[in-house]
């Protein structure tokens, strides 16, 4: 089985790799963020392990980056750092498994082997909305074709209406689904990012794709223009 290693630290790799080639892994070494997503891209690894501290591109942009092409190939992330956040955000970028620093070999080997036999994961669908696409694999939202900028909470509240397309959706399922059950901010706050979505969906100027039920809530129409 062939994986792709992506560590700059010279030692680190060179030990990683040996070690895994004596344990039946071909091993290819990639010692920046750059070359080792034209890798990931260009090769059908079984795994690729990764560093998240990398020059050129880090471990998170390669990621994004391999996901965003459809390339679903397991990604183990490899990281110095033990902060929740850091490997919150390893997950949700689509990463798919994580060891911290220092880290016992005979685990790095069952996690590979684990990920490995669960194989390449069937790439996530993506909620369409007429000419509306939102890929909450990427995070990315595709309006005609052409990429929108969100903000993550504006994603979140597009795919939230996505994942219930033609259905009339409250504000206080909002506010439950995307912010938090026992919020006890400004309710009108659902309001203010309708309001953001509609202007980067351009509802202002044509027909609302996300309508207004007056008293009920709101609805992203499925058939969107």
């Amino acid at each position: 089985m062939r994986v792709l290693l992506v560590e700059d630290e010279a030692g680190l790799a060179d030990a990683v790799a040996a070690a895994l080639t004596l344990d039946g892994f071909a091993v290819d070494v990639a010692r920046d963020g750059v070359d080792g997503a034209h890798r990931a891209l260009e090769h059908p690894y079984a795994a690729v392990v990764l560093d998240i501290m990398l020059p050129g591109l880090s471990g998170y942009d390669v990621v994004r980056r391999i996901r965003a092409a459809g390339v679903w190939t397991p990604v183990l992330m490899l990281t110095a750092k033990d902060g929740e956040y850091d490997i919150a955000d390893a997950l949700d970028l689509g990463a798919d498994d994580y060891l911290i620093k220092p880290f016992a070999h005979v685990v790095l080997v069952a996690r590979l082997r684990a990920l490995i036999r669960r194989g390449v994961p069937a790439r996530p669908a993506q909620l369409r909305a007429g000419d509306l696409v939102v890929d909450p694999a990427t995070r990315s939202v595709r309006l005609r074709g052409e990429p929108v900028r969100l903000t993550s909470r504006e994603f979140a509240v597009l795919e939230y209406l996505a994942r219930h397309a033609d259905r009339v959706v409250s504000k206080h399922e909002l506010l439950t689904g995307v912010w938090d059950e026992h919020f006890d901010g400004d309710p009108n706050i659902v309001e203010v990012y309708v309001g953001y979505l509609r202007r980067k969906l351009g509802d202002r100027s044509g027909p609302r794709r996300i309508e207004t039920v007056r008293g009920a809530g709101y609805r992203l129409r499925g058939d969107a223009p």
